[in-house]
């Protein structure tokens, strides 16, 4: 049935007419980015709340075709917009991901605070284990700076940020930092460092403040190249009694029980 559905084959009698294999709609229909190639619904991206969201994203960071990474964002983020407390963000870059979500979100409406750490100068890379060094971790973050897809300073942050009310940017490496992140209680954790040391040390200063039902993105658990982290991520998360949910955008996707 599965193969049938698929690629439109046909077991039956010679009286049934044949089937050709893909449907020249549905070859448009195909989503192929950021790792992801589907024949399955995204007609999200063309929901206009959902494209004003992205927009909003590539205004802050320009164009990397993460349609649905932030699909995933966004569900997680308004779902956590339900939730009693604040938002927090520890890999901001330029700010796609929480820039996307405020518009979504109606961000000034809501009376939460949104929190964003950052180096705003790429990985720190005295946190970087033996096993990213191993990889090229050290090559591809000093790439990423001298392409310019690493942000370097936080002023063009800060004045992206500025449409809207109650957002800290933090500066500095994790974990030194998450000490200014004064949230009683957090709704939605976003995790994106690239980095394993510094996301499993947000992960437990926050974990108590995190309230029941909170979402945690984590945004390299499942992408190619990342498996440091998932390594790291599941050994937490098992320490918890939880697993964490394997996403083929290459993110993790936990929710505080």
């Amino acid at each position: 049935m599965m193969l049938r559905k698929l690629f439109g084959l046909h077991f039956g009698g010679s009286s049934q007419q044949p089937q050709t294999s893909v449907q020249e709609d549905e070859r448009e229909q195909v989503y192929d980015q950021d790792g992801l190639r589907s024949v399955h619904d995204h007609s999200f991206m063309s929901d206009p709340s959902f494209r004003i969201a992205y927009n909003r994203g590539v205004q802050a960071a320009g164009e990397y075709g993460w349609h649905w990474r932030v699909h995933i964002g966004l569900w997680a983020a308004k779902s956590a917009s339900r939730l009693n407390g604040d938002f927090v963000e520890c890999g901001v870059n330029r700010g796609f991901l929480a820039s996307a979500i405020m518009e979504y979100v109606n961000w000034d409406s809501l009376g939460k605070q949104f929190y964003l750490l950052d180096t705003f100068n790429g990985v720190d890379e005295r946190y970087l284990s033996a096993e990213d060094l191993k990889f090229g971790a050290t090559d591809k973050n000093r790439r990423n700076l001298q392409s310019g897809f690493y942000v370097q300073g936080a002023e063009s942050v800060r004045e992206n940020f500025s449409q809207w009310k109650n957002v800290q940017i933090i500066q500095g490496a994790v974990p030194e930092t998450l000490g200014h992140v004064t949230a009683s209680e957090i709704a939605f954790l976003h995790l994106d460092m690239n980095c394993a040391f510094p996301e499993v040390a947000a992960l437990e200063c926050f974990w108590d403040r995190l309230v029941q039902g909170a979402f945690i993105l984590l945004d390299d658990y499942a992408y190619a190249g990342y498996g440091v982290q998932k390594v790291a991520m599941d050994k937490v998360a098992s320490a918890k009694g939880l697993t964490i949910a394997s996403l083929p955008t290459g993110q993790g996707l936990l929710m505080k029980p």
